[in-house]
């Protein structure tokens, strides 16, 4: 079994990654939040955690061999027990996880019907078996989101709308927040989202501010 994949980003599509590691290439599926973590990445030297299935229909002899990749083995841990969901296969489980793991571990343990029917493929009847099945059993994963969120209540009212601002633009919203909080050290004078917003795209830009 293939458990990890070190190697260059050849290329980066919706779904999958095709990472070059010696003279092979391995096209490595992946769920969309990865594929987002991943954007700005091709040329460079990855680490992915691994798994393997086989894709087909037992008996039928077409079955193929597919990787899935996740940034950390506390993912992969994640989706075995989300995929052990009734109705959730692995193709279904990739497309679904659409927001970072953390949230919606969060969303299962809060009983946060709302977050998981946001995400694809996911419908009420889906995220209340969803719910039943896991809820009391991902704790572990959680705890990011909760972090996130108890930072987030700390934001005074210029930095919550300059969070927002950075995300309607396309920045992921716990690397925005972790920018948004380092541009205020340095700069504690700072208190408008108008004079925040370009400071965090310097620090982002490795401009030293």
């Amino acid at each position: 079994m293939i458990a990890t994949i070190d190697g260059k980003l050849i290329k980066l599509d919706s779904d999958s990654a095709l990472v070059q590691v010696g003279a092979v290439g391995y096209e490595v599926m992946l769920p969309s939040y990865c594929v987002d973590a991943l954007a700005g990445k091709v040329g460079s030297e990855i680490g992915l955690c691994t798994m393997e299935y086989y894709e087909g229909t037992p008996g039928g002899g077409n079955m193929i061999p597919r990787i899935v990749g996740f940034l950390s083995s506390s993912e992969r841990d994640f989706f075995r027990k989300y995929t052990s969901v009734k109705g959730i296969g692995i193709k279904k489980g990739l497309r679904s996880l659409s927001i970072p793991i953390a949230t919606i571990a969060a969303a299962i343990e809060d009983g946060d019907n709302k977050v998981l029917m946001s995400l694809p493929s996911v419908g009420k009847r889906m995220a209340q078996q969803i719910i039943a099945e896991l809820k009391g059993k991902l704790e572990a994963f959680a705890i990011g989101a909760e972090a996130m969120r108890h930072t987030e209540t700390k934001f005074r009212p210029f930095q919550a709308e300059a969070l927002e601002i950075l995300i309607a633009w396309g920045e992921k919203r716990f690397e925005a927040m972790e920018l948004i909080e380092l541009a205020c050290e340095r700069h504690p004078d700072v208190n408008s989202a108008e004079a925040l917003v370009p400071l965090v795209y310097r620090l982002k830009q490795g401009v030293e501010v």
